[in-house]
């Protein structure tokens, strides 16, 4: 039976992480912030984005408590909140990538029986 406190942290996973994470553009920024610090041009240039692009992503992702901004004089620099998630993706890109192998085995198979 699936209690109380577990449906109540899925549904608030679901509203928060995993809306965090439905953009590839999001989680590249995640990977560049796990690597060091960065302010938006250096996000910019490095995953070559638009600066309003970079900014609303990162909104997002500080609005989810994935990242948070520091200014430094004029500069605001973003740094990621907890290295976990990182291994979490980490994680999961091992499951897509053993997907992906099953599927090619599959057809590889399916070939060959023609």
């Amino acid at each position: 039976m699936i209690s109380p406190t577990l449906a109540q942290e899925v549904s608030q996973l679901e509203a928060d992480l995993c809306f965090a994470l439905a953009d590839p553009t999001r989680i590249l920024i995640l990977y560049a912030l796990n690597e060091s610090s960065r302010n938006v041009t250096e996000i910019c240039a490095e995953l070559k984005v638009p600066q309003p692009t970079a900014s609303r992503h990162l909104k997002i992702l500080r609005e989810r408590g994935l990242v948070r901004a520091e200014r430094q004089g004029v500069v605001i620099n973003y740094h990621l909140n907890d290295r976990r998630l990182i291994e979490a993706l980490d994680l999961l890109r091992s499951v897509l990538r053993d997907r992906i192998n099953h599927r090619a085995n599959l057809m590889e198979v399916i070939n060959e029986a023609e």
